[in-house]
């Protein structure tokens, strides 16, 4: 296993056991104030505790080697994980709008709501540092699973806010009412969320294009081009967990030797491998020039030579996706 597996572990280890306390906290805070609104809070905290066990396993099944059956890793399982994740947060956010509006036509008396709003605070605080801590881990590491971890507790962060907000006003106006009216607020805002997750783990099952990542490897190549990469096309970006796989074409002059062209291909894949390090596998298929690329092909020293040059053709995503070589 990886150092960067560890880490990530590690960060979930961490995420579970905090949750956990943060859970007994706010059922301590319900029991106290039976306020609804504190209870889809307290319920959204089992959600914490679930996904991140899951996203626990999630990771060290990611981390492990690959094999015959799994010739790309075993990294696709963190987009499952992340829609797991999301089908319990959109059931739990269901849930409380269902519960909330019936709890609006029966009312239920609700104290204490001092020791509510601190113990709120108390855990909307823990939960933005936990938050925080576990999206840069992700981004560090490229791990789907962590960053959706990391998004929910700040949701659930910001939830707490609007939850403080909200008992403060019921403390001071006595509008019980608008106690479900906050619940209701706070399940469809979990109800978003947990679409949110579910449509990026979808994405990424589907292996639907990744512009960011398409984009840094363009910029890449774009700044790192030299006169005898005439063009790149049919460019595929494929994520499994935390790692790339990426393949493309790249049109080389047709009288280069074999060797020339190998050449070639390996600069520019230590010019990818600098940039994403040991998480991305390349494959680059070489193509000859054809009469066509002439017009954007800049070598100056071309003794075969067709046509003259024209222009220098910029990478970017409306022509590198396509199957077909460059042409003015």
């Amino acid at each position: 296993m990886t150092n960067s597996f560890r880490l990530q572990l590690n960060a979930l280890r961490l995420v579970i056991i905090v949750g956990i306390i943060i859970m007994l906290v706010k059922f301590l805070a319900y029991f106290l104030t039976h306020s609804n609104a504190i209870l889809t809070d307290a319920i959204e905290s089992i959600i914490n505790i679930v996904a991140g066990c899951f996203a626990y396993y999630s990771i060290s099944y990611a981390s492990r080697p690959k094999d015959v059956n799994h010739p790309y890793g075993h990294g696709k399982i963190e987009f499952i994980s992340a829609g797991f994740e999301g089908s319990l947060v959109l059931t739990t956010g269901i849930f409380v709008v269902a519960k909330s509006i019936m709890n609006l036509i029966h009312t239920n008396e609700v104290h204490d709501l001092d020791i509510g709003v601190m113990l709120a605070a108390f855990a909307g605080m823990i939960n933005y540092f936990l938050g925080k801590y576990l999206i840069k881990i992700g981004e560090k590491n490229n791990s789907i699973t962590l960053i959706a971890d990391g998004k929910h507790l700040l949701t659930d962060m910001y939830m707490s806010i609007g939850l403080i907000v909200g008992l403060v006003v019921i403390y001071f106006t006595k509008l019980l009412w608008l106690d479900n009216v906050l619940a209701i607020v706070f399940g469809l805002l979990i109800m978003v969320t947990g679409y949110k997750l579910v449509r990026k783990s979808l994405a990424g099952l589907m292996d639907e294009a990744d512009e960011t990542t398409l984009t840094d490897v363009l910029k890449i190549l774009n700044e790192h081009r030299n006169s005898n990469w005439i063009d790149i096309h049919n460019l595929r970006v494929q994520q499994y967990g935390s790692s790339f796989h990426i393949d493309c074409h790249v049109t080389l002059p047709w009288f280069n030797d074999l060797q020339s062209s190998h050449d070639e291909l390996k600069n520019m894949e230590a010019i990818i491998y600098k940039k994403f390090d040991d998480k991305v596998e390349l494959f680059i298929h070489p193509d000859p020039c054809i009469p066509i690329s002439c017009g954007i092909c800049q070598l100056t020293d071309c003794a075969v030579r067709k046509f003259p040059f024209e222009k220098k053709m910029e990478w970017t995503l409306e022509n590198v996706l396509k199957n077909e070589r460059h042409q003015v």
